[in-house]
């Protein structure tokens, strides 16, 4: 076996290639979101641990014109589209930011940390109040959202008036870059306060993208489509990618080319059957693949040991309590959806895929749907279900071995405990966020019922 630098939790574009770490080439996102003219406002939303932060980190290194990436980018499939490179590496100003630490048990809280994410925000272009180009109000409104000291409307209008400065001062529009937008609203909804988030992150993001004159063009990603009416309200200029759309997919997770590249790299080629048998399955529109995570941790391991069997590292753990949050629902018809899927069969279910926080837990259908959404079932192939599909339904299956040890163990959790009711809510918000120790936790409690919705973070 021979020895690559994995990148196991790094999501820095700019360390992997400046590092040395092992990077499998997805620079083929710049290409064809430039040549197919992307839309001014791109929502692209996948299951978390499937790569959209080191994407969005790849995108702020190429366009941001206060870096120079040619050595970054050398080599890379990229770097072949010269005439491209020419005219978008390093040409625009480039705002990137993330929501994922905007937290809370209380509304206060979460604000505060929204404050922090803005004035670290800040902190990385003062540059721009020491221009005379810059209006002088905005000069203002930047110092105070640097020391945490802003108002509420200030706070909302914080990004489109850092898009504004940053036009004057480079003369050329601005690409947007967010990276997690539906967090905040995530943990609003488990704690209490989605309505005033709700508002917050409304105001936020319908400025800078509706009918902004310093957008160049913006690219938002999030684990859920949060309806179009819910947040961005008036956006027309809006296109949505998700997992079911035919864009970008293998850019997002690995293919069996990239994965057979990884194995002959790292000259373990026998070990293909179980990585496929493990981690591979997700379909995501035309495209099947494999989750990232699961497969460089596994790489990452196999380095350590050789020996070293699959396991669940998407979850982190064996024995995760997902199926419970159905508990509410509790009936034959239930019943037989799990033991068709465990059996290695698919359900036919309504999908929605404009789903909102407030509505997220009250039906059945939308269930099924998070967790499609989130990487627990996965669009059946053709060959999987050959049967007619009525319009508006998909069939869903589980995709591997790792998720179906996660639903096997979590049934037999199931009909070991008692069947007393306990709150779904916090247990969705858990999956959503991968929180597979709270997961774990609760499965394992003698007596079910309500546990903290205090999360973290993946």
């Amino acid at each position: 076996m021979k020895n690559i630098n994995v990148p196991v939790g790094i999501s820095n574009f700019e360390k992997i290639r400046q590092d040395g770490y092992y990077y499998v080439d997805k620079t083929g996102l710049i290409k064809d979101m430039l040549k197919n003219k992307i839309p001014e406002v791109t929502l692209i939303t996948r299951p978390r641990r499937f790569g959209k932060t080191l994407a969005m980190s790849m995108l702020a290194s190429f366009f941001d014109i206060r870096r120079d990436s040619k050595k970054l980018f050398q080599g890379l499939n990229i770097s072949k589209e010269q005439q491209l490179c020419n005219d978008w590496m390093n040409q625009y100003p480039t705002l990137f930011l993330s929501f994922k630490d905007v937290d809370g048990t209380i509304f206060e809280n979460a604000l505060g940390l929204l404050q922090f994410t803005i004035a670290e925000l800040c902190k990385k272009h003062t540059y721009l109040i020491e221009s005379d180009v810059v209006d002088q109000d905005d000069k203002e409104t930047f110092r105070k959202l640097k020391s945490m000291g802003s108002n509420l409307p200030e706070l909302q209008g914080s990004i489109i008036m850092l898009m504004n400065m940053m036009k004057a001062y480079y003369n050329k529009p601005v690409i947007l870059l967010i990276d997690e937008y539906d967090v905040p609203i995530a943990k609003a909804s488990s704690n209490g306060y989605y309505k005033e988030m709700l508002e917050v992150m409304k105001a936020m993001l319908s400025t800078a993208l509706k009918d902004n004159e310093a957008l160049k063009f913006a690219v938002v990603t999030g684990c859920l489509k949060i309806a179009k009416e819910s947040v961005f309200t008036g956006t027309n200029n809006f296109v949505s990618d998700t997992i079911s759309s035919e864009r970008y997919n293998e850019y997002y997770g690995f293919t069996q080319k990239d994965v057979d590249q990884i194995l002959q790299d790292a000259q373990i080629e026998e070990k293909a059957s179980d990585i496929k048998e493990w981690y591979d399955g997700y379909r995501f529109g035309e495209f099947d693949v494999y989750c990232p995570w699961d497969v460089m941790n596994y790489l990452r391991e196999l380095q350590r040991n050789p020996k070293a069997q699959p396991v669940s590292y998407w979850k982190n753990t064996s024995d995760n309590a997902i199926i419970r949050s159905f508990i509410d629902y509790a009936g034959s018809n239930i019943t037989k959806k799990f033991e068709t899927l465990l059996a290695g069969g698919c359900i036919v279910q309504c999908v929605d895929e404009n789903l909102t926080y407030d509505i997220l837990y009250s039906s059945e259908d939308n269930l099924w749907s998070m967790l499609y959404l989130t990487g627990y079932l996965t669009k059946a192939r053709a060959d999987d279900y050959k049967s007619e599909i009525p319009k508006g339904m998909v069939a869903l299956m589980i995709p591997n071995a790792e998720i179906k040890e996660i639903f096997e163990t979590t049934v037999i959790r199931w009909f070991d405990n008692s069947a007393k009711k306990w709150n779904r809510n916090a247990l969705f918000d858990a999956v959503w966020n991968s929180d597979s120790m709270k997961i774990s936790n609760a499965a394992s409690e003698k007596t079910i019922g309500c546990y903290s919705t205090e999360r973290t973070e993946q």
